[in-house]
């Protein structure tokens, strides 16, 4: 009679499980948004009071119309000087740039890496139904790559 074993079946060995790699999950929602009629010295303190380069520029319905950046303030205030204007009578409307490059939620977030790079730009909306959802910015997908370290980057 021989040995017989009792080991029974072994389970798969579990896959690690993998950090989620979508845009969605990465981006920042709680967003610091300006509106076309206001004041442009009014954004610039806003830029300044909050720390950041830019933001999106929306309706009061959410929806996406433009982008104003430091640069933007920057050249207003450079223009003004040289052309002898008032610094205060200009609106974000008149300063930001409408033609704005989206990123889909759902974009895996080094798919948006490279966008980052193609377009050099420092950070993307995210619309969904036609409303501003959120922004990624460069570095929030260096936050993703350090979450993403040591995993394996096939998706």
């Amino acid at each position: 009679m021989g040995i017989k074993s009792f080991m029974g079946r072994r389970a798969a060995p579990e896959e690690p499980k993998s950090a989620p790699i979508l845009v969605r999950d990465y981006m920042t929602s709680n967003l610091i948004t300006f509106s076309e009629k206001e004041n442009i010295m009014d954004a610039m303190e806003k830029l300044i009071k909050h720390g950041i380069s830019g933001g999106c520029v929306v309706n009061e319905r959410q929806e996406l119309l433009g982008i104003i950046s430091e640069g933007d303030c920057m050249k207003h205030v450079s223009d003004s000087r040289y052309y002898n204007m008032p610094i205060e009578d200009l609106t974000v409307g008149k300063r930001m740039h409408c033609n704005v490059e989206t990123i889909d939620g759902n974009m895996n977030v080094l798919d948006a890496a490279k966008k980052f790079i193609e377009m050099k730009f420092r950070r993307f909306p995210i619309v969904e139904n036609g409303k501003l959802i959120g922004q990624i910015s460069q570095r929030d997908v260096l936050r993703a790559a350090l979450k993403l370290k040591g995993q394996n980057w096939k998706y």
